[in-house]
C-alpha cells in the first residue's frame, strides 16, 4: 500500500457516521427575463461578444458562412460547416496555433452572464477555444438557461471532463481601464442561433447532403428555434 493509499484508507475509515444532508439552494429565478435569447443577447454584448442577426430568407448559417469566407484557416467540429483543418487529426494543441476561426456548438447558455459553456465534448481539443483567432458558436436557443444557478444543474457542466463559461472573446485591462480584446485568446466571439441537429429525424428541420465526399447536416431557415421563453 502506498502512502497515499494509507492517507486516502486513513480518511475513509474516520469519516463521521452522522446524516448532514447539504442545504437546498434556491434557483433565484423568480424575476426570470420575459424572452431568455433578449436577455442573453444584452449580456452577451455587454461582454464583447456578438449574437449574429439570422437571415431573413436562405441557409439560417448565412452569417457564420460570411465570416469565415476569407479565412486561411477554419477548424470545425460540428456536421453544419464543414472547415480545412480537421480537429480528429490534432495531435498537439499547438497544431492549432494558426486557425482564423473555430466553429463549435456550445452545451448551453446563460441568459444572465451571456456566457456559453464549452465541454470537451464541444471542443474535442480543449485549446481550439483559445489558440483560435476568431471564435463562432453554434447555440441552440432552446438551449439558454436563466442563470448560473440553472447551468450547475445541467448535466453537461456537472458530468463533463473539462467544461469552461466562456463569457465574450478574451479580454484584459489595464489600472487606467483601458480594455483590450484578444490579448490572452481569441479575439472576437459570435453566437449564432441555430436548432441542434438532428440528421436521422425527418421532423428536424435539417437535410443531408453530400460535400466533398462525406455527408453534412445543413440546417435550413425553419431550423430557427423562436425566442425561447
Amino acid at each position: 500500500m502506498t502512502s497515499r493509499d494509507a492517507i486516502l484508507e486513513s480518511i475513509r475509515a474516520n469519516l463521521p457516521q452522522v446524516e448532514r444532508p447539504l442545504p437546498a439552494v434556491p434557483l433565484f429565478d423568480a424575476n426570470r427575463p420575459a424572452k431568455l435569447v433578449d436577455a442573453f443577447k444584452e449580456s452577451l454584448e455587454r461582454m464583447g461578444g456578438v449574437l449574429l442577426d439570422p437571415p431573413t430568407s436562405g441557409d439560417v448559417l448565412a452569417p457564420a458562412l460570411e465570416k469565415i469566407a476569407g479565412a486561411k484557416v477554419v477548424c470545425s467540429t460540428v456536421p453544419e460547416i464543414k472547415g480545412n483543418r480537421d480537429i480528429a487529426a490534432i495531435g498537439l494543441p499547438r497544431e492549432l496555433a494558426d486557425v482564423d476561426y473555430a466553429i463549435v456548438r456550445a452545451s448551453f447558455a446563460v441568459a444572465e452572464t451571456g456566457s456559453v459553456l464549452l465541454s470537451d465534448a464541444d471542443l474535442h481539443v480543449n485549446a481550439v477555444a483559445y489558440l483560435a483567432q476568431h471564435l463562432i458558436v453554434l447555440l441552440d436557443p432552446a438551449d439558454i438557461v436563466v442563470n448560473l444557478h440553472h447551468a450547475y444543474r445541467r448535466p453537461e457542466f456537472r458530468n463533463a471532463r473539462y467544461a469552461a463559461f466562456h463569457s465574450g472573446p478574451s479580454a484584459t485591462a489595464d489600472i487606467e481601464g483601458v480594455l483590450i480584446h484578444g490579448a490572452q485568446g481569441v479575439r472576437s466571439l459570435s453566437v449564432l442561433l441555430v436548432r441542434a441537429p438532428h440528421p436521422f429525424s425527418s421532423s428536424s428541420g435539417g437535410r443531408m447532403r453530400e460535400g466533398s465526399g462525406e455527408q453534412r447536416v445543413e440546417a435550413v431557415p425553419t431550423n430557427l428555434h423562436p425566442d425561447a421563453q
